[in-house]
């Protein structure tokens, strides 16, 4: 039962955040919902409430802990602004500009900028397996931004741009946070992650300056979905998964989250979509199956598994 809890939580989370993500679209689209002010309320909503689950159903002492010694709390702020609010502001960003399937699936590119870092940093060897992932990335990226023609990008600029900033804010996220995690519960460190985040983008962009009045019932449902359930709760959800799943198997199944971008983004708001951007979408979604499929095999990943692959983003 447990473990067929964990495979319910896992998947659901990951088709809540790629759905999220669409649904941001629409707020974009039809409601003219300026981003800052999106990443600024997403962020201290679901951080506020990510806390509160911590208080609730964790070591409370940790929630203030993280504050006391300048050791953590330095890289904390750190993790906020560079790491959190980078990776937010920049998706979001490249979903405003393109679609949700196309920014879901750059940021997807952020493992392979993390290898090609380390291999940089003689910290990993080149393997087969490495060859295999970045050539598919590439060439999914290739057919998913152009859709087969040399001549013209099928998606926009800006979105491609903001995309790419996103899988390498997300590769630094994920590197940066790891001395963090081995002290502290990753819901204190990414709860407070997300405050600190939209804390600074408030002082730019305050969210209670924000037109109201044109928003109908519609768009706060919008709204409620993409901060309860493409956020806090998708987090909340997948870090359950980790407690009756081993971390290999929660990012397997993890990887529905970028189809459920795509086919959210295809059939409901109806955009177009050609066929080589399937076959783009295809070689991605081999390429994180891959990598998944690469953590299986190491026998020290069930030891730690909240550790090793708690942090998403999207």
């Amino acid at each position: 039962m447990n473990r067929r809890k964990g495979i319910f939580l896992v998947i659901t989370g990951a088709v809540f955040w790629g759905i999220g993500g669409t649904v941001a679209k629409k707020l974009f689209q039809d409601f003219l919902i300026d981003v800052n002010w999106l990443v600024t309320t997403r962020l201290l909503i679901a951080g506020f409430l990510l806390l509160t689950v911590q208080f609730f159903r964790g070591d409370r002492s940790q929630i203030l802990g993280v504050w006391k010694n300048r050791s953590t709390a330095v890289p904390l702020m750190i993790f906020g602004l560079l790491g959190m609010l980078a990776v937010q502001y920049t998706y979001m960003a490249s979903i405003k500009h393109g679609n949700a399937a196309v920014a879901t699936l750059l940021q997807y590119l952020a493992p392979i900028m993390i290898i090609v870092y380390l291999i940089f940093r003689k910290q990993a060897a080149l393997t087969r397996r490495d060859l295999m992932t970045v050539s598919l990335a590439l060439i999914g990226s290739f057919f998913l931004l152009t859709n087969g023609s040399v001549s013209q990008l099928s998606v926009p600029t800006p979105a491609i741009v903001w995309g790419v900033l996103s899988g390498a804010a997300l590769a630094f996220y994920t590197l940066y946070a790891i001395p963090l995690l081995k002290q502290f519960d990753s819901l204190v460190i990414v709860g407070w992650a997300m405050i600190i985040g939209g804390f600074a983008l408030s002082l730019i962009h305050p969210p209670w300056q924000m037109n109201f009045e044109t928003l109908n019932l519609e768009a706060y449902l919008y709204l409620v979905f993409v901060i309860i359930f493409g956020t806090m709760i998708a987090f909340w959800f997948y870090i359950e998964s980790l407690q009756s799943l081993q971390a290999k198997e929660s990012s397997l199944l993890g990887s529905i989250e970028p189809l459920a971008a795509v086919l959210t983004t295809v059939f409901w708001l109806k955009e177009p979509f050609g066929f080589f951007q399937w076959v783009g979408t295809a070689c991605i979604i081999g390429m994180i199956l891959l990598l998944a499929l690469k953590k299986e095999s190491s026998p020290e990943a069930s030891q730690h598994p909240i550790k090793e692959e708690p942090l998403r983003v999207s």
